[in-house]
């Protein structure tokens, strides 16, 4: 039986294009993203047995934030007024609870700020989560 001579060999494109496409494919879905969470220092305060709730309740600084702007203890306010109270309060002590509530439609910004605020007067023992 005679072999029969090419006169063009030709590899085809199409499949291994699919090829590559698939591996593509498999590797974004299986790559492991890098845990941003894990990294950020967020150290629960121990929990003080003498402390009463009125205790409690009366060392809690609320800090709403909104899609329009601040709501400090029930008072709107600008960022330059959240910083002054914060100042204010933090120099008799900053070992009180900052309750964070942010809005879903509220811009990431506003809650940058207050955090920042925060830190800048060392105010470290904050409760953020969020509220419709």
């Amino acid at each position: 039986m005679a072999r029969k001579e090419y006169d063009n060999p030709k590899a085809e494109m199409t499949p291994m294009i699919d090829v590559v496409f698939q591996l593509m494919i498999f590797f974004i879905v299986t790559i492991k993203q890098e845990d941003i969470f894990s990294k950020l220092n967020a150290n629960r305060p121990a929990p003080n047995a003498a402390a009463t709730q009125s205790e409690e309740n009366d060392t809690q600084l609320k800090i709403d934030i909104g899609r329009k702007g601040v709501v400090f203890n029930g008072t709107g306010m600008s960022f330059k007024d959240l910083d002054s109270n914060i100042k204010r309060l933090a120099a008799s002590s900053t070992k009180s609870t900052v309750l964070i509530r942010c809005a879903a439609d509220s811009p990431h910004g506003f809650l940058v700020q207050v955090l920042d605020i925060c830190n800048k007067y060392k105010m470290y023992n904050l409760s953020i989560f969020s509220m419709d």
